[in-house]
């Protein structure tokens, strides 16, 4: 699976969770929670890209699956 596809699902479902119901995918809130995860994780993932390069340190160190996060419920 997919980093894209695991944050859809785990968007998805979260949303499911609030409103009490099923959520598709296509849902506009889930779309939009989608895109601001993305878009967080790869600001995060640019700024370790920098740090390393400032660093001296080949690049994809210090960012991996295990150290992107979501945000809480």
């Amino acid at each position: 699976m997919t980093m894209i596809n695991k944050i859809i699902r785990d968007e998805t479902w979260l949303e499911g969770e609030r409103r009490g119901c099923f959520v598709p995918s296509s849902d506009v809130v889930v779309r939009a929670n989608v895109c601001g995860v993305i878009l967080r994780i790869g600001a995060q993932v640019r700024e370790a890209a920098l740090r390393e390069i400032a660093e001296g340190r080949p690049s994809g160190t210090e960012m991996g699956p295990g150290a992107v996060h979501h945000r809480a419920a």
